[in-house]
């Protein structure tokens, strides 16, 4: 299976550089996999689509911000990208420019906080972050959202600070831990959750820290050939109770993203069921992938050539969603993390 079959060319101008003025205003392309059918509502018409026949996975985890920038006492600018947590106070780091740094180096973020440089690990480097305080209620104070690369922002952006540290972040956001947010649970609102509590429609949670994976492209011509990162995740008792119980009811399990996907779809490869576990997962859905308890998805629009394209493509054709994605840059929808949504049933 050739990387470029999951090519398509997207103009510019649809590429979200802001998110929509409300959350539940977002398009969202309701695409029926059996009639294959589309439809082109907003996001707060999903009150119209689930019944209490479905059940909601959503991943509650939390976007840290996670870019960091120091100045050298030359005056240069350093950037520290916090990639993962391995112990306490010992992160995995991204630096740019790389080249000006090197091993016992310590620099300054803020008065509250510096980063010694620890060793180089491949094309990442080994930190020590020191601090007096809780080091996430620091990183709220001097850390920037790490937005993806095709958002354009500047370190000087501070018109945008407020608001993506407001809109890059789901309302039910609440484990610490991620480097990119879940983007299609960005378009819930907790009143659109109580609408559906009240027609029936139940939700549960599950913790996925998305990594900078979610960005890594692929380069292998075979993409039988690419290496997913490896994400943490955890499976609460509680969660794994609603889940099997729906699953035992007959209802559908509508996953609320890709990351939900992958979380619910490892443990069951993994052990059969549903259970409470605390794991990883490196786990790469392309077509020809059976799905083993997902009934329905709701996600956003995604990159050309991306793992996330190919998972989509799995779970309801790739000619379909190639269709739907036509459909959508035909009718101006807004494609990527603050971009557009679909419902795929």
């Amino acid at each position: 299976m050739l990387l470029e079959e999951f090519n398509y060319e997207l103009p510019e101008e649809l590429i979200a550089q802001v998110p929509a003025q409300k959350r539940e205003m977002s398009k969202m392309l309701v695409l029926d996999r059996c009639n294959k059918t589309m439809e082109h509502k907003h996001f707060c018409d999903i009150v119209d689509y689930l019944t209490d026949n479905d059940l909601l996975v959503l991943n509650n985890t939390k976007v840290i911000p996670a870019r960091l920038y120091a100045k050298k006492d030359t005056g240069a600018l350093i950037e520290v990208f916090l990639v993962r947590e391995i112990e306490k106070d010992k992160w995995i780091a991204l630096i740019k420019p790389s080249k000006r740094v090197k091993e016992g180096m310590v620099l300054n973020i803020s008065e509250d906080l510096s980063v010694e440089i620890l060793k180089k690990d491949d094309d990442k480097w080994l930190i020590k972050l020191i601090y007096n305080g809780n080091i996430f209620e620091i990183l709220d104070k001097v850390g920037h959202i790490p937005l993806p690369p095709y958002i354009e922002r500047k370190m000087t952006d501070n018109e945008y600070k407020n608001l993506d540290f407001d809109r890059y972040q789901t309302v039910y956001a609440q484990k610490e831990g991620a480097v990119a947010a879940p983007t299609a649970g960005l378009h819930f609102t907790n009143e659109i959750l109580e609408k559906l509590e009240k027609k029936g429609t139940k939700h549960c949670f599950v913790t996925l820290n998305v990594g900078l994976g979610t960005f890594k492209p692929v380069k292998c011509e075979n993409i039988l050939d690419h290496k997913m990162d490896s994400e943490a995740f955890e499976i609460t008792k509680e969660a794994a109770d609603i889940i099997n119980d729906a699953k035992a009811k007959g209802k559908n399990i509508v996953a609320v993203g890709t990351t939900s996907v992958r979380t619910l779809e490892t443990v069951m490869n993994k052990y059969g069921k549903i259970i409470p576990v605390k794991d990883s997962s490196e786990l790469f859905i392309y077509p020809g992938y059976k799905f083993k308890i997902v009934d329905k998805l709701i996600t956003n629009f995604h990159l050309p050539k991306s793992t996330l394209l190919m998972l989509v493509s799995a779970f309801a054709s790739k000619d379909l969603i190639f269709n739907a994605y036509n459909e959508a840059i035909k009718n101006k929808y807004r494609f990527y993390s603050y971009g557009d949504c679909m419902l795929i049933k």
